[in-house]
């Protein structure tokens, strides 16, 4: 009987092991079989550029105890962002202390060298020589246990992490120029931050050096692909890291590009496919079609996997398709991809001021949270929502609600603008925290530097609006990127409010659009001091410009005179109301015209 219960047993866990083993996908891991304490770590790498999967340097204990045991430092590349690098230590019971560093070059199409220090003191992280973030603290101390040199490529089964996996995109390689070893000899060293590191070793990868190096053959919960050994490869110097499907495995693209889809705006289409392109099929305009509208001419975009189409004659909104009929990826022996078609996404574009909700419903006049995808005009590409209850004051502000609730782990929001310069103000309040130095970090618009060392708490304190406004903006590329970078624990945003750089008469819009006498909301709203009013005429008018106080009563009034027809922006300032000094609360405006006239409300805070 104990027999047949053993070879019962011994049946479940080999039936267990073909299970865990089966997954549709394989990856590679590259490993040490020495493990390491205390050191500089290097590489120099290329990652892959696929949502939904990531290439990393990292090291890693792996010498059991369970998640109480866990001591891991990351370098992780994820392929759902153009432009970004993740660090990481993960200290025991799997506690996170995830940062973020946009970069102003993409990490998947060119080497660069990253870099960890790892003392009993600190960590830090480098990228080409520079360090990007340190990090201190109580956790660092918990980072005791000798350690693996590992590398790897695999599609994690989180998307909010690391976005959605496409199979169409593979395969997809990450290669590794070399690697090196620097020991920590503080006080003799010849090498890294205060000479503190001794060269020990670098491996250049011209072959698999077994008496160094393991290709691991495993898998793990929350991991969509087996580590397999055929998928780490040595080819020209380099160790390439292989993430295919079942089939094609190694280093080896028999598969042609995927048409993902395209997208209108003015006088453009952009096109997106699954994987990096030749530029010569890319930009050859026969390759495109779409009825009854002249395609002048094709430019391959920066990331290598869009095209962009300028186009005459495309109406927007309209039904239309675009038909590509052959496109090649830039593969060494490229691969062909027969004709397909898609419907193009039309634009819906935002009415000014855009003021956005990032981490709820719409209210107030703020939109809803949404995430960014080729359908939506703005959103978040990550995070996590948080709500407090509404009944928590929030100071220094009478739009509560908005700041009640935030996106927290933020990394990127997108919102598409026309090309053109903005102002904007992100909000922010500090719930959770109750002391300075609990929550720190960085904020990129279009890969610069906006905001350093942000301190919600430190700033305005527990509970309170923390508005940070952010002028002359350059969008040229059609989408706002805003990035962050965690200094310590997570960035966090409550709203986005973004208007245009006032100019007065708005000659950037087309007067062929107006269809009546139309009068925005002002912005800021509520405002202290001054505040901008947009407002259009279909033909040129005599106007009045007047406010009224909530019981009815004219408290000014102003003659602005015979107004040229089209888009034109009006500028209140409290200053011109010294014969009626205003108090907080709630007022009336009004334009009004010859037969005509428009109301709306505003808050004053003084």
């Amino acid at each position: 009987m104990k027999s047949k219960i053993t070879i019962l047993f011994l049946l479940f866990i080999f039936s267990y092991q073909l299970e865990i083993l089966s997954k549709d996908f394989k990856g590679a891991e590259y490993r040490t079989k020495l493990s390491y304490t205390y050191g500089r770590f290097e590489v120099r790498m290329k990652s892959a550029y696929r949502d939904g999967m990531l290439s990393s340097f990292f090291t890693y204990y792996d010498g059991g105890g369970g998640i109480g045991n866990w001591n891991e430092i990351d370098i992780e590349i994820m392929g759902r962002y153009f432009d970004n690098v993740q660090f990481n230590t993960i200290t025991p019971n799997q506690t996170n202390h995830v940062a973020h560093k946009p970069m102003q070059t993409s990490p998947h199409q060119d080497y660069h060298t990253y870099a960890f220090e790892w003392t009993p003191d600190y960590v830090a992280w480098f990228i080409d020589g520079i360090e990007v973030l340190k990090q201190t603290g109580a956790h660092i101390q918990t980072l005791t246990l000798p350690q693996k040199i590992m590398m790897n490529v695999w599609n994690p089964a989180f998307e909010n992490w690391a976005g959605v996996f496409n199979p169409d995109a593979l395969p997809a390689f990450a290669y590794y120029d070399w690697v090196s070893y620097y020991s920590y000899t503080p006080g003799s060293g010849t090498y890294g931050t205060g000479n503190n590191f001794s060269h020990d070793w670098t491996d250049n990868f011209d072959f698999w050096d077994t008496t160094r190096w393991d290709k691991a053959t495993h898998t793990f919960n929350g991991n969509n692909c087996d580590f397999i050994q055929e998928n780490a490869v040595f080819e020209d110097g380099k160790l390439i890291l292989c993430l295919t499907n079942s089939t094609n495995i190694g280093y080896v693209d028999l598969q042609p590009p995927a048409l993902l889809w395209a997208r209108a705006s003015t006088n453009k289409v952009l096109v997106m496919f699954s994987e990096e392109l030749d530029q010569t099929a890319a930009e050859n305009i026969s390759n495109y079609v779409i009825t009854t509208v002249t395609i002048n001419s094709a430019t391959l975009q920066p990331d290598l996997k869009s095209v962009e189409l300028s186009v005459s004659g495309l109406v927007i909104p309209s039904t239309k398709s675009l038909v590509v009929l052959s496109m090649k990826d830039n593969s060494i022996i490229p691969n062909t991809m027969s004709a397909r078609a898609t419907s193009i996404i039309m634009p819906q574009p935002l009415t000014f001021p855009i003021k956005i909700n990032c981490a709820g419903p719409a209210a107030l006049d703020y939109l809803a949270d949404l995430e960014w995808s080729k359908d939506t005009e703005y959103g978040f590409l990550d995070g996590t929502s948080s709500n407090y209850p509404s009944s928590l004051a929030i100071s220094g502000t009478d739009e509560d609600s908005i700041f009640q609730s935030d996106k927290y782990g933020m990394v990127t929001y997108k919102i598409r603008l026309p090309n053109d310069n903005y102002n904007v103000k992100l909000l922010f309040a500090e719930k959770y925290f109750d002391a300075s130095g609990s929550r720190v970090f960085d904020v990129y618009f279009e890969q610069n530097r906006v905001l350093t060392n942000l301190d919600i708490y430190s700033q305005v304190g527990k509970n309170a609006a923390c508005i940070k406004e952010i002028n002359n903006v350059n969008v040229t590329d059609g989408i706002l990127d805003i990035q962050f970078a965690e200094k310590i624990d997570n960035a966090l945003l409550c709203g986005i409010v973004i208007t245009p750089v006032a100019t007065g008469l708005l000659d950037d819009r087309n007067i062929n659009d107006l269809k009546s006498f139309k009068v925005e909301q002002n912005y800021p709203n509520p405002f202290n001091g001054e505040t901008t009013i947009n407002y259009s005429l279909v033909s040129a008018d005599n106007l009045n410009f007047e406010v009224y106080n909530i019981l009815g009563e004219q408290i000014f009034f102003e003659n602005l005179g015979y107004v040229e027809s089209g888009f034109h922006q009006y500028q209140l300032n409290t200053a011109s109301f010294s014969k009626t000094p205003l108090t907080s609360g709630v007022y009336f405006y009004s334009f009004a015209g010859t037969g005509m006239r428009e109301i709306r409300k505003f808050v004053l805070l003084n």
